[in-house]
């Protein structure tokens, strides 16, 4: 006899069927884009420089110093690739949603993990691997970077992730 109790949630939330990958990825691409963009542009403002500078700071990951001095062809380029980082974070949210479906059901806690693991996995691995400059060190930079990646990037893709699956 199989013991349905084991099918059903334990919260006795409704079932969710696996997210579907055009919402979660495009949709929460485009939110994290958004969201995380107008955080680094406003922070960016307060300390006195601009938006132009923060996405040209994004193109100086691939191009170097000199990103600084492209105009908006560099600002252009720093938009798409932080949109393309954007879209990369939340295709792996989803991946990994397809295996841990928790990931889904509870958005409100592991979003927010999630984006604490996307803000040490870009100061680890992804700017030290790029030819971005590293700033002089600050305590408040992270304190704020992992707030905005909790709230602009991991929360922003769990609650996408978790909308494009539907209940039964």
């Amino acid at each position: 006899m199989i013991d349905n109790a084991l099918a059903v949630p334990k919260d006795n939330a409704p079932a969710l069927e696996r997210p579907r990958a055009f919402n979660a990825i495009v949709y929460g691409g485009l939110a994290v884009g958004v969201l995380d963009g107008l955080a680094a542009a406003t922070l960016s403002s307060l300390r006195g420089s601009g938006p132009i500078r923060v996405f040209q700071y994004v193109a100086s990951g691939l191009i170097g110093r000199a990103s600084f001095q492209g105009g908006w062809e560099t600002f252009l380029l720093g938009v798409l690739l932080h949109f393309l980082i954007a879209f990369i974070w939340t295709a792996i949210y989803y991946g990994a949603s397809l295996r841990l479906p928790a990931l889904i059901r509870r958005p409100a806690i592991c979003g927010p993990i999630y984006g604490v693991v996307v803000y040490f996995a870009m100061q680890i691995i992804v700017v030290p691997l790029s030819a971005i400059r590293k700033p002089p060190f600050s305590f408040a930079s992270p304190l704020l970077g992992i707030i905005v990646h909790i709230f602009c990037i991991g929360l922003p893709i769990a609650i996408f992730a978790r909308r494009s699956a539907r209940s039964n």
